[in-house]
C-alpha cells in the first residue's frame, strides 16, 4: 500500500491522505486539489497559500449547508457535513507558515466545526481543561465509555503538527470506545490551543504536562486510577514513552510510529535525509519549540531523545511502526522496543503490505494501526475486544 499520490510531493500527499483516513471524501478532496497541482510542481512550500484558499472554500461550504440542515432540524446531517468542515480546516491550517494570513481563523472555525460536529452527532464529547505547571491553560476532550464505571482510560497526546480535532478524527478514540475505554485526546505544549492560543511552547519533558492531566482523571469517579494509559501519534512516540517512563501512576503505554531519537532525526533533516511532514519545516518546528534561531531550536530540541529513558518503564508497552515509513526510519521503532528491558509485556508491531497501513503513522490506511493499539489497550487495561 502507499499514499494516494495526487501531487508530485510527499506533503502534499500526506496532508490529504490523512484527511481521506479521517473522514474527508474523496470527490471533495479532488475538487479542492484539482486547482493546486501546477503550484505543486514548484516545490512542496510553493502554494500553500492557495491550498489554504481552496480548502477553506470547501469547509465555508460545508457549514453554510449544515445550516440548511440545521433549520430544518436534521442535526444528525449537519453534524456529518460539520464533521468533513472541521477536517478540511484543519488540514488547511497545518499547512500554513506561522503568522500566514488567515490562519488564526481558519484555526478557529475548526474548533468551532469540531464542537457543533460533536453535540450534534450525540458523541457525549466533552471539551476539558486543567493548568500546565506554569498555571496557563491547557485543554482537551474527554470521552467516557459506556456502562457502569469507573473505566480504564487512555491519555492520546499529538504529534509534532496535529491538533486533538484530528487526534479525535484518527479513528482512535472511537475504538477505544467500543472496547470499553474511555479517552483523553490532549492538546500538549507545542501544539493545539496550547501552541496557538496561549503560546505555550514544546518540552522533552512531557512528564510535565501528562502528570497533570493524570491529577485530573484520577480526581473523576468515572476513571479507575490503576488503569490509565498513554499514547501518542507520530512525534507522540517520543512524548508519550517519555511521560510513562517518569510517571508512574501511568498502568500501560502504546505509541503510533516509534520516535525513538527526534533530536538525531533534525540533524538527518539539515542533510535532507527523509521526508518533511509539513511545509516550512525549519519555521515551523522553530515556532513549536519557540526558538528565534536553528540554534535555539537545535539546542531546546537537544533533550527529544530516550536513550537513558526507557529501563525506567516496568509497566506494559506496546511500539508500532509502519514499515515503509519515509520520515521516521523504521530502526527507531526497534530502539524503542530494544531498550524496554523492564517492561513486563513488550511488544513490537510492524505493519507490512500484508495488512497496509506501512506509512508515516498508517496515513495509507489507519484502520490497521487504531484497531491494533485499541485492542492492545483493551487487554492491557481491561477493557472488551468483542
Amino acid at each position: 500500500m502507499a499514499l494516494f499520490q495526487y501531487f508530485p510531493n510527499y506533503v502534499r500527499n500526506l496532508s490529504l491522505s490523512i484527511a481521506l483516513e479521517s473522514g474527508g471524501k474523496i470527490g471533495e478532496i479532488v475538487d479542492m486539489c484539482q486547482p493546486l497541482k501546477d503550484a505543486a510542481n514548484r516545490g512542496e512550500d510553493a502554494g500553500t497559500a492557495d491550498f489554504m484558499v481552496e480548502w477553506v472554500r470547501m469547509a465555508d461550504k460545508l457549514v453554510s449547508l449544515a445550516d440548511e440542515d440545521e433549520h430544518r432540524g436534521r442535526r444528525y446531517s449537519a453534524g456529518e457535513k460539520l464533521k468533513r468542515a472541521c477536517i478540511y480546516y484543519a488540514t488547511a491550517e497545518r499547512m500554513q507558515g506561522h503568522g500566514h494570513p488567515g490562519r488564526a481563523e481558519t484555526y478557529a472555525k475548526a474548533i468551532d466545526a469540531f464542537a457543533k460536529s460533536m453535540a450534534y452527532s450525540g458523541t457525549g464529547v466533552e471539551r476539558v481543561s486543567t493548568t500546565y505547571d506554569d498555571g496557563r491553560p491547557l485543554t482537551a476532550y474527554y470521552a467516557r465509555a459506556a456502562g457502569d464505571g469507573p473505566h480504564p482510560v487512555v491519555v492520546y497526546c499529538n504529534g509534532l503538527d496535529s491538533t486533538k480535532e484530528l487526534l479525535w478524527f484518527s479513528g482512535l478514540p472511537d475504538a477505544l470506545l467500543k472496547r470499553g475505554v474511555s479517552i483523553l485526546c490532549v492538546d500538549q505544549p507545542g501544539t493545539g490551543d496550547a501552541l496557538r492560543l496561549h503560546d505555550i511552547p514544546a518540552t522533552h519533558e512531557s512528564e510535565r504536562w501528562a502528570s497533570r492531566w493524570v491529577d485530573w482523571l484520577v480526581a473523576r469517579s468515572d476513571v479507575d486510577p490503576a488503569r490509565i494509559g498513554m499514547t501518542g501519534i507520530s512525534l507522540g512516540g517520543y512524548f508519550a514513552p517519555r511521560a510513562v517512563a517518569f510517571e508512574p501512576r501511568f498502568a500501560a503505554g502504546a505509541v503510533w510510529g516509534g520516535n525513538h531519537n527526534w533530536a538525531e532525526v533534525q540533524q538527518k533533516r539539515l542533510q535532507r535525509e527523509g521526508e518533511n511532514p509539513v511545509p516550512h519545516y525549519w519555521a515551523h518546528v522553530m515556532w513549536v519549540f519557540g526558538a528565534k534561531t536553528m540554534d535555539e531550536f537545535l539546542a531546546k530540541s537537544a533533550g527529544m531523545t530516550l536513550e537513558g529513558v526507557l529501563d525506567r518503564i516496568k509497566v506494559p508497552f506496546l511500539v508500532t511502526h509502519g514499515e515503509k515509513d519515509r520520515q521516521i526510519a523504521l530502526a527507531y521503532a526497534q530502539q524503542t522496543y530494544d531498550q524496554l528491558v523492564n517492561s513486563p509485556q513488550r511488544e513490537l508491531k510492524i505493519f507490512t503490505d500484508r495488512e497496509g497501513g506501512v506509512e508515516h503513522v498508517g496515513a495509507d490506511n489507519m484502520s490497521f494501526g487504531r484497531d491494533y493499539i485499541a485492542d492492545w489497550f483493551a487487554d492491557a487495561l481491561g477493557g472488551h475486544t468483542a
